[in-house]
């Protein structure tokens, strides 16, 4: 293992939704991704999922209220809780979460992305 600097691997992609895998530890991984516009509502019934903005600001809706995260913030969504990430502008995020979790949760949709790429 060596030392990860997360703003040179920010540097390594410009796709927005889809995120990219740059650690795993204890059955979990660490995936940064970026993010501008919509994402759909979805949920993962048997995971819990971190949010962390890295840059930017960033809405995660939910059924009864909507959550803001600025810079060097993060929000834990619990499994089995309805979400829709919003960007009004390009944020980056780092998000962690268990190996097992399915990118768009129980909803398939033409953004849903079934392997992370390494990076």
């Amino acid at each position: 293992m060596s030392v990860i600097n997360i703003q040179d691997k920010f540097k390594l992609f410009s796709d927005l939704w889809s995120p990219k895998k740059v650690g795993e530890l204890n059955n979990q991984q660490i995936l940064l991704a970026k993010l501008k516009g919509e994402f759909v509502f979805h949920k993962h019934d048997n995971e819990d999922e971190l949010f962390m903005v890295i840059k930017g600001s960033l809405d995660i809706e939910l059924r009864d209220k909507t959550v803001t995260l600025n810079k060097g913030e993060f929000y834990i969504v619990p499994r089995g809780v309805d979400h829709k990430p919003i960007a009004k502008e390009e944020v980056h995020v780092l998000l962690f979460e268990p190996l097992s979790i399915k990118h768009t949760g129980d909803v398939i949709a033409d953004i849903t992305v079934e392997t992370y790429e390494n990076i």
